[in-house]
């Protein structure tokens, strides 16, 4: 039995809709950098479109790929990750809270809080409630020199 153009329509319609509102759904739990939403709102439009296409689901198909590109692209030029080392603020002095032995780590307090810390000199042991400087961060870790040290 042939499947009557509008019942091809409002099924066509309905499966882009809930192909969306998956792909939407997606983004809200597994977040992968807006490209399931971007997916997602292309899929609404093709399900705008359907009555337009009428029947051809490759048309519909090569629409929402190309619009889905379209998107992907454009929104990852308006959303740029931040890249790079992380900057510290001016006030690059901090305090032990632990001893940082030599080669391993310790506990810092920088800004306010409780940060891990290696010495910049892997030879080198700093004692509790001493003054150093940090000279960067990876990742969580500050990268310190004591105070009183000759390291250039």
């Amino acid at each position: 039995m042939p499947i009557s153009t509008a019942m091809w329509l409002s099924s066509s319609t309905l499966i882009w809709l809930l192909v969306g509102a998956g792909l939407c759904l997606i983004e809200l739990f597994l977040p992968t950098a807006f490209v399931a939403l971007m997916m997602g709102i292309s899929a609404f439009v093709v399900a705008l479109l359907s009555p337009v296409i009428l029947g051809k689901l490759w048309l519909q198909l090569v629409v929402w790929l190309l619009l889905s590109v379209v998107l992907i692209v454009l929104c990852r030029r308006l959303v740029t990750p931040v890249r790079g080392k992380s900057k510290l603020q001016d006030a690059t002095t901090a305090e032990t809270l632990t001893e940082i032995p030599p080669g391993k780590a310790g506990r810092v307090l920088y800004e306010g809080n409780s940060w891990r810390a290696r010495c910049y000199d892997d030879h080198l042991a700093i004692a509790p409630n001493q003054r150093v400087y940090v000279v960067r961060r990876e990742g969580t870790t500050l990268i310190v020199m004591p105070e009183y040290s000759s390291i250039q």
